[in-house]
């Protein structure tokens, strides 16, 4: 067999970390008991990997390789912690002994290692965004910049944040621990946030080259399956797994053959997934039956009514502008405001929404955010002032950092100087 090359072996470990982190760290966490003793494990292993590969070539099941390395050091520290416990009696506090929980509370109650991950990070005693944070960055993956994208704020913020959330963890002695099913309604919001960013993260990859990155996409759905499997009668779970659904019907279509980022309204509707669009609708009205429908519920059917839409111009955006107001109400998220302005250019024209967008660039939240000055320029484009639409979209392109959204950006801002 041909030695593989250094760029080879390094493709391999990083494709190996995109798509088997996830199940990497879960299988070891349940050995250690303990996430940061189960992330320091499983980063060994990938390390270990460069090396092993290289001399051995990659095998056929990458991540079964990383989770029997990632164990094989857990289970090493175990035995050195019931070695020196063993040996020095006197200077160690008596507990249970580490791994002893494992197959113990709730496990059972949660079929997959992955979600029961994200259940067990997502713990009641720190604050939401730290949960959602910490769980975005230890169980799937994410690096620091891109939770920072997800969360509109800068990445020395999240990197703070995430340090603080460790730190509490540790000063407050929080165990690893699988929460019972009694325990799950107050930790689902959380999760399905987590859920939601992955999928967000993949929708539009924040750095990447290509617009998409089918491996976070398709993770995230897999989990919002498994959360509406395990609690069906939550109408946020349902509503969640609509809104996926329903937003990646377009995927297809969201390109053209080049790669070129296609906005909606330039879309080819035929090339929309139909089967998921009628799963998403179907789950739409399930979560509004089950009543108390909250932010993902809402979100779903705003989907809704785009993908039913025969074409852009026929949307509803009356119906829209209703359901966004519904929205804000529950999420008053400037994010959604911003949404919300797209909506108002449609129904009372793009002057009252340059109005809106006035307001939440003098709020300041959306700084740095690009879509606040692609969204200006779009505007100011549709009513003809193109030189001032094309300093909005240059002010968009520093901002946007993905290879399709930059081709987008800088193909306007010609057209506006032409």
């Amino acid at each position: 067999m041909a030695v593989p090359g250094a760029d080879e072996i390094r493709e391999a470990v990083a494709e190996a970390h995109r798509r088997e982190w996830a199940f990497v760290l879960a299988a070891t966490a349940r050995v250690t008991r303990d996430l940061d003793a189960a992330e320091e494990c499983v980063q060994d292993a990938y390390v270990a990997a460069l090396d092993a590969w290289a001399r051995q070539g990659v095998p056929r099941n990458p991540g079964a390789w990383l989770t029997t390395a990632a164990r094989h050091r857990a289970l090493d520290g175990l035995r050195r912690e019931r070695t020196l416990r063993t040996k020095l009696p006197l200077l160690i506090v008596p507990g249970a002994e580490p791994g002893a929980a494992a197959g113990r509370d709730g496990d059972g109650a949660i079929p997959d290692d992955r979600l029961r991950l994200i259940f067990t990070c997502c713990h009641p005693a720190l604050a939401v965004q730290a949960q959602v944070a910490l769980t975005l960055r230890l169980v799937c993956g994410l690096s620091t910049a891109e939770i920072a994208e997800a969360f509109v704020v800068s990445e020395p913020t999240m990197a703070a944040r995430v340090t603080r959330a460790k730190k509490k963890i540790l000063a407050a002695r929080i165990a690893y621990r699988v929460p019972g099913a009694a325990e799950l309604p107050d930790r689902l919001d959380a999760v399905l946030t987590v859920v939601h960013l992955l999928y967000t993260t993949g929708h539009t990859d924040p750095r990447g080259a290509d617009l998409i990155r089918p491996d976070l996409v398709e993770r995230a759905i897999a989990l919002a399956r498994m959360v509406r499997s395990l609690m069906p009668d939550e109408p946020e779970a349902t509503g969640l797994l609509a809104l996926l659904l329903l937003t990646d019907a377009r995927r297809a279509a969201r390109t053209d053959g080049a790669g070129r980022l296609l906005l909606l309204e330039q879309q080819d509707r035929s090339l929309w997934d139909a089967a998921a669009i009628a799963e998403g609708c179907a789950l739409v009205a399930e979560a509004l039956r089950l009543g108390r429908p909250g932010r993902f519920a809402i979100q779903a059917a705003i989907s809704a009514v785009h993908a039913e839409a025969p074409s852009y111009a026929a949307t509803d955006w009356e119906q829209l502008l209703l359901l966004y107001d519904r929205l804000l109400r529950l999420w008053p998220s400037p994010v959604v405001a911003l949404n919300r302005a797209v909506v108002t250019s449609m129904t009372r024209g793009p002057e009252a929404a340059l109005d809106e967008l006035a307001a939440l660039e003098c709020d300041g939240r959306l700084d740095g955010y690009r879509y606040l000055p692609a969204t200006k320029a779009d505007l100011l484009r549709r009513l003809g002032r193109h030189a001032e639409a094309r300093q909005a979209y240059l002010a968009a392109l520093e901002l946007a950092e993905n290879g399709a959204e930059r081709a987008f950006l800088a193909g306007r801002a010609a057209e506006m100087a032409g």
